[in-house]
């Protein structure tokens, strides 16, 4: 091993993004990704310290930062396959080969294609090894082709993608199509709109890319410990639609992050649902299971009696929910981190006893829900003409399911100040605040809270997101 030099490194990893390259675009013809299969299950299986050190680092960018991760570590790994002997090396990469397959073959959103790309990518990589280049033109030939094909399998993936947005939009119209909510602020530079646009609201899951579902064939089951089971399509639950207004927070949303996003949401009370099955009596969970397996259960007796207000949801601004944000339908419970909130791209609905284990509950996290902690967030902190001391302070807040009572702030931890409240949409939606402060020449923190009409008040310890929910006071510097 000691000859095995850089020039050879070199190759092998060229050798390895050239398989890599061939094995992804084999999967991209119909749809597949090996990149997004190997992402997922390290998602599923990195300890959980990891995955939160991964969240906060990359941010909005995880999906990309985790496809990049995944093809850098397989062409670092083609390099350490190089240095083995030949008699452990076939092997190791057959291992490799196969194991890429069978990840493309979990649950129940299986591809053919990316198990298929998954074996040709081992196959080129043990053949690319057996005879790698060792000079710079090899090498450069090897990492082109590669870097080629990954980039034309990204086309054909998105292009995929775009089709099926297409396909999502056509369902038609989800809602009254009524205008656009007022608060009587209009429209302040910088400050961020009542109403959160679907390509700019915040995605979060642990899949790569938003599975593709077929809305003429979809069906929501609702199964399990049931007097009557139901089959529903699309146009069966928007017959049962209503609108509501709330906004959705992720439970890694840290203060003054942009992880939450207010809505008008179009879906079917989960209590009207339910009663039309008719519980069971050993019914005591609500399974909200995805068409990939993936699971978030909630206490069933809540729902049911209306006291926790939980909706299917299928629209999203009066249109059809983006791929991206669960479509044809998804689970959501205003006031519960969307983590535990409910599940998207559901298959079915199933009321079952305490047995039930979530795919979270495995990963280490608490198995009762996690309401959504109050928290104002401040969007705009501006001077104004030079010489003027004058700062406009704006932001929204948001305390659901009972609403935003108040909000203040306070300057260089002085006394808190209150601040003017835009009308209210809905007490399980954001609520936008402003005011105007005389600042004296110099360097300035602020800060934000806010008081729920529950009478809880945010709370300003500074807390990460795992196990319990993120804490804090959003604090900016402003210079005069």
């Amino acid at each position: 091993m000691a000859g095995f030099g850089k020039g050879r490194l070199l190759g092998a990893a060229a050798v390895g993004l050239g398989a890599l390259g061939a094995g992804e675009l084999i999967a991209a013809a119909r749809g597949g990704s090996v990149l997004d299969g190997v992402g997922r299950l390290l998602t599923d299986t990195v300890p959980v310290p990891v995955v939160e050190a991964a969240v906060e680092r990359a941010g909005e960018h995880d999906k990309e930062t985790t496809r990049l991760g995944v093809a850098a570590g397989a062409v670092l790994a083609s390099a350490g396959l190089a240095q083995l002997p030949d008699r452990l090396r076939g092997p190791a990469i057959a291992a490799f080969g196969a194991g890429a397959a069978a990840t493309a073959l979990r649950g129940t959103n299986r591809s053919a294609m990316s198990a298929l790309g998954g074996i040709a990518a081992a196959g080129i990589l043990r053949a690319g090894l057996r005879r790698q280049p060792t000079g710079v033109g090899g090498g450069l030939l090897w990492a082109g082709a590669g870097a080629g094909m990954l980039a034309a399998a990204e086309s054909l993936v998105r292009r995929d993608d775009r089709l099926h947005r297409e396909r999502a939009r056509r369902v038609g119209s989800m809602g009254s199509g009524v205008p656009t909510p007022e608060d009587g602020f209009g429209t302040e530079p910088g400050l961020s709109p009542l109403i959160t646009q679907a390509g700019k609201f915040y995605v979060a899951d642990v899949n790569s890319r938003a599975p593709r579902i077929d809305p003429e064939q979809w069906r929501l089951a609702i199964r399990g410990l049931v007097a009557h089971p139901l089959r529903l399509s699309l146009r069966d639950l928007a017959e049962q639609a209503v609108e509501f207004d709330a906004v959705m927070v992720c439970v890694h949303n840290r203060v003054g992050s942009g992880r939450a996003g207010n809505a008008r949401w179009f879906g079917v009370p989960l209590t009207s649902l339910l009663d039309h099955t008719l519980p069971e009596s050993g019914a005591t969970r609500l399974v909200t299971r995805a068409v990939d397996g993936y699971t978030i259960s909630l206490p069933l007796e809540p729902l049911r009696s209306g006291e926790w207000p939980g909706y299917l949801v299928i629209g999203m601004n009066g249109e059809p929910l983006p791929p991206e944000h669960g479509f044809p339908a998804r689970v959501f419970v205003p006031g519960i981190y969307g983590q535990y909130s409910g599940a998207k791209w559901l298959a079915e609905l199933e009321l079952t006893d305490d047995s039930h284990v979530d795919y979270w509950w495995r990963r280490g996290w608490p198995s009762a829900p996690l309401w959504v902690r109050p928290q104002a967030r401040i969007d705009v902190a501006s001077t104004g003409a030079t010489g003027s001391g004058k700062c406009t302070i704006a932001g929204v807040s948001w305390a659901p399911p009972h609403g935003v009572s108040a909000v203040e702030i306070r300057i260089d931890e002085t006394d808190w100040l209150p601040v003017e409240l835009g009308a209210e949409l809905a007490p399980a939606a954001w609520r936008r605040w402003r005011t105007v402060v005389d600042l004296p020449p110099g360097e300035h923190t602020v800060q934000a809270r806010v008081t729920s009409r529950s009478g809880e008040v945010q709370d300003g310890a500074v807390r990460p997101p795992f196990p319990l929910g993120p804490g804090g006071y959003h604090s900016v510097t402003v210079t005069v």
